[in-house]
């Protein structure tokens, strides 16, 4: 059985240049088999330890505000 996955362009083009002739799930199956994570393939960690932080941070806020802004609309 087959599923169909959605990927930013971005992340494509680096698996299709990773993967050579063969298959996206080859490459895959490959990697993580081999006790890779797909990140090793997509290339995320390409952020700076001290902005990927940062960008933690401020994502964590926003998630905050979020959360209470329809805490206070389901009241």
């Amino acid at each position: 059985m087959s599923k169909n996955i959605s990927i930013p362009d971005d992340v494509y083009r680096k698996l299709k240049r990773e993967k050579g002739d063969r298959s996206f799930s080859d490459l895959i199956d490959d990697r993580l088999e081999g006790g890779g994570k797909l990140a090793d393939v997509t290339g995320e960690r390409v952020l700076e330890p001290e902005t990927y932080e940062r960008l933690k941070t401020d994502i964590r806020s926003l998630s905050d505000g979020t959360v209470e802004r329809l805490d206070d609309e389901t009241r």
